[in-house]
């Protein structure tokens, strides 16, 4: 790793490290392409003792190449100045500024384009679901003279740097497709073509600012992904016009967004056959790219030669820290990013600004000291109320943190063990371990009452008690070996096989079905209503239910109620028609959550000042619960 930490030579650039944020979709920007506080905020604390180059969020060329209403614009008469503001942010840092230049084409999004996807030929993205519309010549002139203006424009706003998307299924790849492509004009006889006029006008706007290409080493598609082929004939055309760099991904943004966004449930192995397959072939230097969080990582692709350069995205979201925890060896005090998407992608998905599950402290103001401490007593150690006790705790608060279990976490502490989800328990180690170097009092095996509560006579009283099991009623239920998706959970009740009920089949009831089905049951799913994995974030539900489809041993059943167990079957109502299964030896309720109960009257009577946060408050997810916690303490 010490290499890493070392000056490195880009062009004609010095790197003052060996590290690269990459260009990551924010949607912190105004609709008319001006720059918020929250970005300018966001860049500081990534530039600030961070990697030597930033990559800003992916930039549209063309109002008509957009994937987010709030994404970063260059088409703008004021947009050099709006760039600017960021780039002088990064400069302030001693850091290097890239400007990233793209057009999805097909992976367009309408609802922040306003029109129908463009592509070299018809072709739907299901991301989209749109069918793209084929270029047409004049379509075709105007984007690549658009390429030219961004880059003259870059030059003007200060960039260092300009990196072209040419990879991940977006409209250079989409040309260079052979799938894909299926024009019969010079764009179709010479599938280059279009690359080439792009890197060429965009040397011709910019002819002192060295270029990066960023690629997918794989695309992971079969039907759709571009070929090595075609992909080797973008990286000699790299080579023969000077590039300076690849910045190599994986996935494709339409057919295989798992990959795209590196999901923490995916093997490591194809990126590093992906890595090794683009070293092979080009000697130009390579930045590797997705998971790189892990510092054993890290060397692994160092000790194989497969990357000169690193990038860091999501880890440095969750902790802008890393870089200098990595070399001065602090790794116990790193943030980890769980790699689940469910702070960052999902939110983006569903029209809200990036954030981060671990750290609401991302693109905001640091917390400041209060002038007058308080003495804090947080009832409950799920992630709110662990939430609550770090925030407060750096507030200057006096903190005490109380759980009546002999774990911290709550359910947190329980989804590692889930299929997929063994990322996560990184970071729930790394909040605990912020809490006690925090200075607060953690009590465990502490069941609060009201003598407690006079006792530790708090000036705030937090109330984070979480969720408790939604248990519903259902006839002949009491004579079957039933248990909660908690119980389950924490292992307290024995699973009977080999057939399992699992009553619920949202994101735990989901989760648990694959986990069972693993471990060799035969598992029945039932929802009441779809979609199946209601909440979960939509790339992790489409993994498990593609792990899923591939187990017999697993059914899942939609629009499904369960009526009535009987000495032998189970009566249900399917679609609204009666059926009947073979008795269970095991039922499993995943029946949703409810808020667990508040505190007493007596309690409420005891303190000045009670606030009720996370599930205790309105069940939701990790996000809501620890964000809670955050907002609390500024409240305070």
């Amino acid at each position: 790793m010490e290499r890493m930490f070392k000056p490195y030579r880009l062009g004609n650039l010095e790197l003052i490290n060996r590290f690269v944020f990459p260009p990551i979709k924010l949607g912190y920007g105004n609709p008319d392409g001006t720059v918020t506080k929250r970005q300018l905020l966001f860049y500081k604390q990534i530039a600030s003792n961070g990697p030597g180059l930033i990559i800003l969020e992916p930039v549209a060329v063309t109002p008509n190449g957009r994937e987010h209403p709030k994404q970063l614009s260059v088409h703008f008469p004021h947009s050099v100045d709006e760039l600017k503001r960021i780039v002088d942010v990064i400069h302030e840092q001693n850091r290097l500024a890239c400007l990233h230049l793209n057009h999805a084409g097909a992976a367009a999004n309408p609802k922040a384009t306003g029109a129908r996807p463009k592509a070299p030929s018809p072709i739907t993205c299901p991301t989209t679901g749109e069918e793209a519309q084929p270029l047409t010549q004049n379509e075709i002139d105007e984007i690549l003279s658009a390429y030219g203006s961004a880059a003259e424009k870059a030059v003007d706003a200060g960039f260092d740097l300009i990196e072209i998307q040419g990879g991940h299924g977006y409209l250079v790849s989409q040309f260079l497709n052979g799938k894909i492509n299926k024009r019969d004009d010079n764009y179709g006889q010479d599938r280059l073509l279009f690359a080439q006029k792009v890197l060429s006008n965009i040397k011709e706007g910019a002819p002192d600012v060295p270029l990066i290409l960023r690629i997918s080493g794989n695309e992971m598609s079969p039907e759709f992904g571009i070929s090595n082929e075609d992909l080797l004939a973008l990286m000699e055309l790299a080579k023969a016009q000077g590039i300076a760099a690849i910045h190599v991904g994986m996935g494709n943004s339409c057919f295989s967004p798992p990959w795209y966004f590196h999901h923490g449930s995916l093997p490591q192995k194809p990126q590093m056959d992906a890595l090794s397959w683009v070293r092979q072939h080009t000697n130009l230097p390579v930045i590797a790219a997705g998971r790189m969080g892990r510092k054993e990582k890290i060397i692994e692709i160092l000790e194989k030669g497969l990357s000169d350069m690193v990038a860091v995205g999501r880890p440095l979201i969750a902790d802008p820290e890393l870089l200098e925890k990595w070399s001065q060896s602090r790794y116990q005090e790193i943030m980890y990013c769980g790699y689940c998407l469910q702070g960052c992608l999902h939110r983006l998905k569903n029209a809200q600004p990036l954030g981060c599950n671990l750290n609401p402290e991302i693109g905001r103001p640091p917390l400041k000291r209060t002038d007058n401490p308080k003495n804090v007593l947080v009832v409950g150690g799920g992630p709110a109320g662990m939430a609550a006790a770090l925030y407060m705790s750096k507030r200057g608060h006096r903190v005490t943190l109380a759980e009546k279990k002999d774990y911290l976490g709550g359910q947190f502490a329980l989804a590692w063990q889930l299929p997929g989800k063994s990322e996560l328990k990184l970071g729930l180690q790394a909040l605990e371990g912020a809490i006690k170097r925090g200075g607060v009092t953690i009590l465990l095996n502490k069941e609060v009452d009201v003598s407690f509560v006079n006792e530790a006579a708090p000036d705030l009283l937090v109330w984070a008690t979480g969720a408790v099991q939604n248990v519903p009623e259902i006839p002949g239920s009491n004579d079957q070996h039933v248990l909660t998706s908690l119980e389950y959970l924490e292992g307290k009740k024995q699973v009977k096989g080999p057939r399992v009920l699992v009553i619920g089949a949202g994101r735990v009831g989901l989760e648990i079905s694959e986990r069972l089905g693993n471990e060799g049951y035969e598992v029945v799913a039932t929802k009441r209503t779809d979609p199946i994995g209601g909440m979960m974030e939509i790339i992790t539900k489409k993994l498990a239910l593609m792990r899923i489809e591939k187990m017999n041993n697993i059914t899942i059943m939609p629009h499904t109620r369960v009526k009535a167990f009987l000495p032998d079957r189970v009566d249900i109502e399917k679609d609204g028609s009666p059926m009947s299964l073979q008795p269970f030896q095991t039922v499993i309720l995943a029946s949703g959550m409810l808020s667990a109960p508040g505190p007493s009257e007596d309690i409420r009577k005891a303190v000045q000042h009670l606030e009720v946060i996370g599930d205790a408050k309105e069940v939701q997810d990790i996000f809501t619960a620890i964000h809670s916690g955050y907002e609390l303490a500024q409240k305070y």
